[in-house]
Order: structure tokens, then C-alpha cells, then sequence
């Protein structure tokens, strides 16, 4: 199934948004498509309980130079959300392969914010054919670098959560209290299951548990851009000096900034990528 805005286009003007759905092994894939088709593919995946649409002010600034794709990864926004899964770190990276696969996409620099940023790694050692460099927004190296939240977990008998249950929940994704967390952002909370909620959190903590990030970065051998908001309250921002352990890797600091760049500033955000994956997205495709 396919659906694009519709609209009059005008000559040499990007291609129209794509959107989507895919069905997979496990479950139908929601996907958005945006900018050439005919240029680098740049795969673009989102954090835990979150969506394609943590990406929509990112987008515009990127398809200049990229086909920018976007999915929903199982159990998040529009894409199935199986009660039988453990929506392993593994399986998850296996679908956005297999995505791109049925997209014909050979070659992709891959960017993953927060706990995307762990399917992105997994996408890689998979795929070291497809993945040909990696981009990690505030994504945590090790566990030793997570903030343990003070607001208590959301029960399963008081699921959907409450509009203030949500706000409580995700206010440690930006840099500052009363930041106005917009509603599209809570709705994708929403519309998980409980299910797919804790058990994408609990698959991203047994994938840490198992390997640091930079010991698994530093055996792919691929190009790496690490870039952190130097406020983030999930994540110590210090932490991103550990990803130095692999060689050449660019890291990137953003004062001012907290776990989600993408939505707090996203042209300060896409200068970053863009200084790294047009070069990679170039290199990756000759």
C-alpha cells in the first residue's frame, strides 16, 4: 500500500513524501519515503517509543542530497504490534534490512537516535553490505552511561497512560523542564501496547548487557559520526567520549542541547549528518 501528499509537482522538484506499508515476516512495516529516488539512500531510525514522525523537522533539511527513507520500526507507530514478540534488538534490525531490500536499496548510511541507534549497529553487523556508515544521535555506549529515571514505570492496568502520564514520561527527552513535548510525540506513545513498550526497552537493555557499542563499532570498521546534545538527561553526555575507542570516529558535541536534537534544533542537528553522510553517502556508492 502506497500514499504520497497528492499534489502537483513541480519540475526538478523533489519527489513527494511515500508513505507506505510493508509486509514483512513479522508483521507489516510502516515507511516514508522523501527527496530524489535516484540518490544515496540515507535510513533514518527512530528511539524507543517514538515513530517516523520524531524525524519530520530533520527531513526537509536532508533531501537535498539523500533519499531519505523512514520506517516505523515492529510495535511503533503505524507498523504492527505483534503480542507474541520480543522484539529483539537483532529481529528489529533484521526488518529495516529487509525493508531496504524490498526498497532496492544497496548501499545506505544509517543514522539511529537514541535507542536507534542500537538497531543501527545490530543493521551493521548484519549487513556490513548495506550499512556503508553509521550516524548515532544520543545513543548511549554502555549501560554504565544511563540516568535512571526518577518517574516510575507506567503500569499495565493504568495503560493508555494519561496525557500527564506521558508528559511525566517522556519530559527527560529534552534538554529543559516545560519543554512543550509536541502531541503528535505523546499519541505515539499512545497508540504502542504496553507489550511493545517494555519489551522493546527491556531487548535494547539485553543488547547493551551483551557488548558496549563501542567494542561492536570498532570490529565493523565502519565510519562513524557520534553526535550528542551535551545536556541529555537520559544519557551522560560524557559518555560519548567512549565511542573514541573506534578508530576515526567523529564525535560531536551540541551545547545546549538535550537526548533529542532532532526535535530541539534540527538545522544544528542536520549540519552535523550532513558534513558526514554526504561524504559517506558518496563514497558508498561508487
Amino acid at each position: 500500500m502506497t500514499a504520497s501528499d497528492g499534489g502537483p509537482r513541480a519540475e526538478g522538484a523533489p519527489e513527494a513524501t511515500e508513505s507506505s506499508l510493508l509486509p514483512l515476516d513479522h508483521g507489516d512495516i510502516h515507511m516514508c519515503q522523501d527527496g530524489p529516488r535516484d540518490a544515496p539512500a540515507l535510513l533514518l531510525v527512530h528511539g524507543s517509543a517514538s515513530s517516523t514522525r520524531s524525524w519530520d523537522r530533520l527531513v526537509p533539511l536532508l533531501t537535498g542530497s539523500h533519499r531519505v527513507i523512514r520506517i516505523d520500526l515492529l510495535g511503533h507507530g503505524r507498523s504492527a504490534k505483534p503480542a507474541d514478540r520480543a522484539y529483539a534488538v537483532p529481529d528489529q534490525a533484521d526488518q529495516a534490512g529487509a525493508a531496504l531490500d524490498r526498497l532496492g536499496v544497496e548501499h545506505a548510511v544509517v543514522v539511529g537516535h537514541s535507542s536507534g541507534g542500537v538497531i543501527a549497529t545490530a543493521l551493521a553487523e548484519q549487513r556490513p553490505d548495506l550499512v556503508t556508515a553509521l550516524a548515532l544521535v544520543n545513543t548511549g555506549p554502555s549501560l554504565d552511561a544511563f540516568i535512571a529515571p526518577r518517574t516510575p514505570a507506567i503500569e499495565p492496568s493504568r495503560w493508555p497512560p494519561t496525557d500527564e502520564q506521558l508528559r511525566r514520561f517522556a519530559r527527560t527527552g529534552f534538554s529543559r523542564e516545560g519543554y512543550e513535548i509536541p502531541p503528535e510525540l505523546l499519541d505515539d506513545v499512545r497508540r504502542m501496547t504496553h507489550h511493545s513498550l517494555t519489551a522493546t526497552m527491556r531487548a535494547t537493555r539485553h543488547y547493551l548487557e551483551q557488548r558496549a557499542l563501542p567494542a561492536r563499532l570498532a570490529a565493523l570498521a565502519k565510519p562513524l559520526l557520534v553526535v550528542f546534545g551535551e545536556d541529555d538527561r537520559r544519557w551522560r553526555s560524557s559518555s560519548a567520549a567512549d565511542y573514541r575507542a573506534v578508530p576515526g570516529a567523529d564525535v560531536v558535541l551540541l551545547p545546549g542541547l538535550g537526548h533529542s536534537p532532532i526535535l530541539e534544533d534540527p538545522p544544528r542537528t542536520a549540519t552535523a549528518l550532513l558534513a558526514f553522510t554526504t561524504i559517506h553517502t558518496i563514497r558508498g556508492t561508487e
